[in-house]
């Protein structure tokens, strides 16, 4: 009986008839829900039938789902574990009182153990401070655990409780799961940094104020011109906004995307993610269509930790705006790496932005734009 199931709809006879066969075969299972923001209506539904079961539930709802290597907006995966692993659902993550981080390493350090895991985390993307609480978290938790995670939402960037476990349905916080698999998973954006960097002189968050002292959309306004002949207005701000978005280069000459997603009133632009100030900045350029560069390294890093991945549901999450910035070729790329893995088949989610480690056991690094992917072990 396979792991992953996918349902074209939440109601009908199906859905209990898959979570029953799990409860019976597997005593202890439990299951991992991924919905389209479509389907916020219909959650009540699996909710009830776990309710009925007794069967453990934790899931999230993105802006759609993979399936066949295309985007679906309807139905949902139901993906199983064998012995439900230790998981929790924080909502209100930024609430007066404790910091977020403490909160998250307070409800995961009971259940470690000498033993490497994985910190699986699923954010609402509304959350404006997430790099900033990945590293609150890496300062308590350290090299532990290996840290992966994607954010859910919706694509409009509109608030929607998007966190759920069996009896709750929340927002602006965060899902976590400890998984005793130790193999993390792989993520890859496959941006370059051109030549000329800028700094972002004022920033308050996700952010961007001022770009070497001028405003931010005034700068941004003027490079998309010099550089690709673009005229940028208000209108079609975010259009080519996920075609040309920021890098903030580190130390170790590592690109971090972040997509502006808003241009606000006051000439600021809004980023999927924070923007440290006095970051290197740099406009970089969407990967070219058909480029083979970032599904080539995922099939690298994942042969490389699994040995082979032959007939294994492989779970992915790929950035929402990459869709809008590959279009038609972002099948095309989904495809190719279902191809150069090997894998059964390609189970998981558009997201809002990606949570990978910076080398392995290192540093969690909040992405935009990247592909995450990780083997799916119900066992």
């Amino acid at each position: 009986m396979s792991a992953c199931v996918y349902l074209n709809s939440l109601e009908g006879a199906a859905l209990k008839s898959v979570l029953g066969a799990w409860r019976e075969a597997w005593p202890d299972s439990g299951v991992l829900a991924l919905l389209p923001e479509a389907a916020l209506s219909r959650l009540d539904a699996l909710q009830a039938a776990c309710r009925e079961l007794s069967l453990p539930l934790i899931g999230g709802l993105f802006p759609a789902l993979l399936l066949d290597g295309a985007f679906a907006t309807d139905g949902v995966w139901l993906l199983r574990w064998d012995r439900m692993p230790p998981a929790g659902l924080i909502v209100g993550l930024n609430a007066p009182g404790e910091e977020p981080a403490a909160r998250i390493a307070a409800a995961v350090t009971p259940h470690l153990t000498d033993r490497h895991s994985t910190l699986f985390m699923i954010f609402d993307a509304m959350l404006p401070n997430i790099a900033s609480i990945l590293e609150g978290l890496y300062l308590q938790l350290a090299d532990r655990v290996r840290y992966v995670g994607v954010n859910a939402g919706s694509e409009t960037f509109q608030p929607i409780p998007c966190l759920f476990d069996r009896d709750r349905l929340g927002q602006n916080g965060v899902l976590w799961l400890l998984l005793s698999d130790a193999r993390g998973a792989v993520i890859e954006h496959g941006y370059q940094a051109p030549e000329q960097m800028l700094t972002a002189t004022s920033t308050e968050g996700n952010r961007v104020v001022s770009i070497d002292w001028r405003p931010a959309f005034e700068v941004y306004q003027e490079l998309m011109r010099v550089q690709y002949g673009i005229d940028l207005t208000r209108d079609n701000f975010y259009h080519y906004a996920t075609h040309f978005p920021f890098g903030i280069l580190r130390a170790n000459d590592e690109i971090i995307v972040r997509i502006p997603v808003a241009l606000l009133d006051d000439g600021s632009l809004l980023c999927v993610g924070e923007i440290p100030p006095n970051a290197m900045l740099a406009l970089l350029q969407g990967p070219p269509a058909r480029s083979s560069h970032t599904v080539d390294r995922i099939a690298q890093g994942l042969i490389k930790a699994e040995g082979g991945l032959s007939g294994a549901d492989l779970l992915t999450f790929y950035c929402a705006g990459r869709r809008l910035h590959l279009g038609a070729d972002a099948r095309a790329e989904l495809m190719a790496l279902h191809e150069k893995t090997g894998a059964g088949r390609l189970v998981g989610a558009l997201s809002l932005g990606e949570i990978g480690n910076s080398h392995e056991w290192g540093y969690p690094l909040f992405h935009n734009a990247a592909l995450v992917c990780k083997v799916w072990k119900a066992g």
